[in-house]
């Protein structure tokens, strides 16, 4: 089976009913009503999304709001985990990247939007990211920095990152990023590292 497809059929098993009754609240305007009545799981909204093409193994963005708005972390790890193993053509660069990325939305917390701006994250975007995410900091950080690597692209470096953290002065968290990544070596000598799939749209919220 298509590894995307046991990724939904995993999400769908974790859902409480009040989980896929919310799901459905949060489709109302872009699934048919009629479409919505037929829904019985997880998978059978996932499905529907896929035949409207709002849902496919390389854009996930509307999968991770929504589980983002269910305030279900475990699940958006999972699509995380997803995402970093099955993007094994990536760069070596990207995989520092995660790495990096992993650090700092564990360690920046409300600094966030002094790093964001540093990094060339528009006022627009910023706001619509703090009012995706209201109720998660880390959330709110890991988006960031994904939309500065969509608008960077291949000059999105881990260099440019912490750069960008001691301008901020946040230099003990440029600090372990940089530390973590030396005591980890080469990154083709990793067995634990993978690289990222970056999704390649970005929320209208976010758009400027």
């Amino acid at each position: 089976m298509d590894p995307f497809l046991v990724l939904l059929h995993s999400l769908s098993s974790s859902l409480s009913s009040s989980d896929l009754m919310e799901l459905k609240f949060l489709c109302r305007e872009r699934v048919s009503k009629r479409k919505l009545e037929r829904v019985q799981s997880g998978l059978d909204l996932f499905s529907v999304l896929l035949e409207q093409n709002d849902l496919e193994r390389t854009r996930t963005g509307l999968l991770r709001e929504l589980l983002a708005s269910l305030r279900r972390h475990d699940l958006l790890q999972r699509l995380d985990d997803f995402e970093a193993g099955t993007a094994a053509s990536a760069s070596p660069g990207e995989a520092d990247l995660q790495v990096a990325f992993d650090i700092v939305c564990d360690n920046v917390g409300r600094e966030w939007k002094r790093l964001a701006r540093q990094l060339k994250v528009s006022e627009v975007k910023i706001d619509g990211i703090e009012a995706k995410y209201p109720r998660s900091l880390s959330e709110q950080v890991r988006e960031a920095l994904r939309v500065w690597k969509l608008a960077e692209r291949e000059t999105a470096t881990v260099a440019g990152l912490v750069k960008a953290l001691r301008a901020c002065r946040l230099n003990l968290v440029a600090d372990l990023v940089e530390e973590t990544l030396q005591a980890q070596g080469p990154v083709n000598e990793r067995e634990d590292v993978s690289p990222v799939l970056w999704d390649s749209t970005v929320s209208s919220s976010e758009a400027p």
